[in-house]
């Protein structure tokens, strides 16, 4: 079983317009509303590549309702820990012009003490093979709370892999966890004289078990205390980059949750041919599993 923690849920709303303009009223032609945030989209990937997942974070109010429902009508099985606060919306206006998409996301609810308590104490440790962990944090939770997690996670004999950047990309790693962010992310968080390989060691350095880097269109690296390898992409992709990164966290959780010492050579040329097929749908969460299955032997390791 994959768990997948989003602590920053949301209701991603679309908005079909004909064109967008500053200031104008618009016509929506068509609204799309589902379940939100990047572990939700590392739960769906996870499920198409035929998976088992939990998926996990706070729901509250209305739109926490519309969310929760969401989940349960899409398959997955979700264990939602109940707040006070409205679950936030993000909003995407998507012109029929050019098809680019203006976003507007918000904060997300305020989570209390206790509501970060109670979270913990419904976590099924029991049920979970590995745990995967990535966007942002609500206001009110610490920022060490994914490192947080992957403690508890440490004791109860369950491995973490966190996406996340900056100081808390660090923290993770400190707390052992199979990290996973990309080169911007890396740079942020070390210093841009490092080349992602480089960076990936320094990881590894601080504690981290493993480390995965998506390096846009240059590929993937991932580095541990064996060694290091670079995925070159099969070929160069056009489309919506949204949900690539957390296409890649699903392969590699669930490479963990299969052995907890994966083969990395194995595990990237997934995780590149899984990032490249997301890239060719227009959601992110999706991928297109024939193009996944074309590629992956395709993809070069060194």
């Amino acid at each position: 079983m994959i768990g997948t923690v989003t602590l920053n849920l949301a209701l991603d709303v679309t908005y079909a317009v004909d064109e967008l303009v500053v200031g104008g009223s618009h016509r929506v032609r068509a609204v799309r509303q589902r379940a939100g945030g990047k572990g939700v989209n590392v739960a769906r990937v996870a499920a198409t590549l035929g998976h088992q997942v939990l998926a996990l974070g706070f729901v509250g109010g209305v739109t926490g309702e519309i969310v929760a429902a969401e989940l349960f009508d899409a398959g997955l099985t979700a264990l939602l820990t109940p707040i006070h606060a409205e679950t936030r919306r993000t909003v995407a206006i998507v012109n029929n012009v050019d098809g680019d998409a203006t976003i507007f996301n918000e904060a997300g609810p305020a989570i209390t003490a206790d509501e970060w308590r109670a979270f913990h104490d419904r976590m099924p440790w029991g049920r979970l093979d590995v745990l995967a962990c990535s966007g942002s944090l609500p206001p009110g939770l610490p920022a060490n709370a994914y490192s947080e997690l992957a403690v508890r996670a440490w004791q109860h004999d369950v491995p973490t892999v966190i996406d996340t950047g900056g100081p808390a990309l660090l923290a993770a790693a400190e707390a052992g966890a199979v990290v996973r962010a990309n080169a911007a992310e890396l740079h942020e968080a070390l210093g841009d004289e490092l080349t992602v390989e480089d960076g990936a060691r320094r990881l590894v350095d601080f504690g981290a078990t493993a480390a995965v880097i998506t390096d846009g269109p240059r590929g993937m690296v991932a580095a541990n205390r064996d060694g290091v390898w670079r995925a070159d992409p099969v070929e160069r992709v056009a489309g919506n980059p949204t949900g690539a990164g957390d296409a890649c966290t699903a392969v590699v959780a669930a490479a963990i949750a299969e052995s907890p010492r994966p083969d990395w050579s194995l595990v990237l040329k997934s995780a590149v041919a899984a990032s490249a097929a997301a890239v060719l749908t227009p959601v992110a969460g999706d991928i297109d599993l024939a193009a996944y299955r074309r590629w992956q032997p395709q993809v070069v390791v060194r």
